[in-house]
């Protein structure tokens, strides 16, 4: 089964394959049949070509990635988490409510976590973009530039929702990506992936390079842990374990992506290579996100609804006549939420959120999700035969 994996990766001493070819040449010897002249006056016509072979390998990919590279950056982070220590008995008893409150508590203890991933910088101070996932919630990041040089990145902010996290180095005249538009991306040119796979910058400090066509655009992945990954590129350009964080480029060297996610035949670890689909968020989204963590304030999701909705299978589309299962059917509103101000009712069929069509649960989870306090959402829903449009304002989510 193909999945969806992270194009991230903990630490691992990549494994390097030298690959050694032989080739067999059979050379006679040259014939005196006075064409000797006939080879000198060839000669020129062999150095045009030779040239033109020479100006054909400068064009506009390697023009591009000459204009980039300096701004991509290799990432390593060191995250402390809290885990559990199970015993014998935790792995017996762990069901058991008797043992739950009466047993002995469960010991923690912090264990350090080394992985690694890449970014780019956006600006000549130092402002370095990556993915949420990569370094959201390192306790300690190090950048590595392609001159050799490290840094280290104090987190600016960071959003897991959109899988977007902003960093920061000391610095000054840095080399940075130009922002293109991710809007004018055209399916079928050229997309250039450079970053850090397998933490191959620990080796030359170089960004790796790989090359393919923009396959899609506007994907909506379903979402991901807790991230929605909406209106998403797609491209067949090689993107591996390490790669989170790394940018996506067009011809003209513009950043047109952010690689964050891949679909791969296996679940992680080494195997979790490239198969020619891989995603990335589009810059235009990443500007928007980008100018929130700048200003420090974060990004504020903690709202709630105040509804529970559920997809609409046969037996729902039978119960409420419904000619179709596309949309979601609201089963329950707590009173005095947003939901019930916005004059929902149980047995509502959301057909539209934000102008965007439900077809699935997951599409209206994802644009719910990717909200803020204080947003007004618009839905169009079904009621007993009858559409009609319906608004919803975020609050703050009551402490519970």
């Amino acid at each position: 089964m193909n999945r969806l994996t992270f194009a991230y990766k903990t630490r691992i001493l990549p494994l390097l394959l030298l690959a050694l070819g032989a080739s067999a040449c059979s050379a006679q010897e040259p014939r005196d049949n006075g064409t000797t002249g006939t080879r000198t006056s060839n000669a020129p016509a062999i150095d045009r070509a030779n040239s033109e072979v020479t100006g054909s390998r400068r064009n506009a990919i390697t023009r591009a990635v000459q204009k980039v590279s300096p701004a991509v950056v290799g990432i390593n982070v060191t995250e402390v988490r809290e885990m559990r220590y199970r015993s014998l008995l935790d792995q017996f008893f762990e069901q058991d409510p008797f043992f739950q409150r009466y047993g002995p508590r469960r010991r923690t203890f912090k264990q350090e976590l080394h992985g690694l991933g890449s970014g780019f910088i956006i600006s000549p101070d130092g402002y370095v973009v990556t993915n949420d996932h990569v370094a959201g919630r390192a306790s300690k990041v190090i950048v590595t530039m392609t001159d050799g040089k490290q840094y280290d990145a104090k987190v600016i902010g960071s959003d897991p929702t959109t899988d977007v996290a902003l960093l920061k180095i000391e610095g000054k005249n840095l080399p940075y990506i130009e922002f293109g538009n991710s809007d004018d991306v055209v399916v079928g040119e050229w997309a250039i992936a450079l970053g850090n796979p397998f933490g191959l910058f620990d080796i030359n400090s170089k960004p790796t390079v790989t090359v393919g066509v923009v396959s899609n655009t506007e994907v909506n992945l379903q979402p991901q842990d807790g991230r929605v990954y909406r209106g998403m590129i797609q491209t067949d350009a090689a993107i591996s374990s390490g790669n989170s964080g790394g940018a996506l480029v067009n011809a003209l060297g513009e950043l047109i992506g952010m690689n964050t996610i891949i679909y791969s035949t296996a679940q992680s670890g080494m195997g979790a290579g490239s198969i020619g689909i891989g995603f990335a968020v589009p810059t235009n989204r990443l500007k928007a996100i980008v100018a929130q963590l700048k200003k420090g304030d974060g990004i504020d999701r903690n709202f709630w609804t105040g509804m529970n909705i559920q997809q609409i299978d046969d037996r729902i589309a039978r119960y409420l006549q419904l000619q179709e299962k596309e949309g979601v059917v609201v089963v329950e509103i707590i009173a005095n939420s947003p939901a019930a101000q916005a004059g929902l009712e149980p047995g509502d069929v959301i057909k539209e959120i934000k102008g965007e069509t439900i077809k699935s649960e997951d599409d209206a989870v994802a644009l719910i999700s990717d909200s803020q306090v204080g947003d007004t959402i618009t839905m169009k829903i079904l009621r007993d035969g009858k559409t009609t449009n319906k608004t919803m304002k975020l609050t703050t989510a009551p402490t519970r």
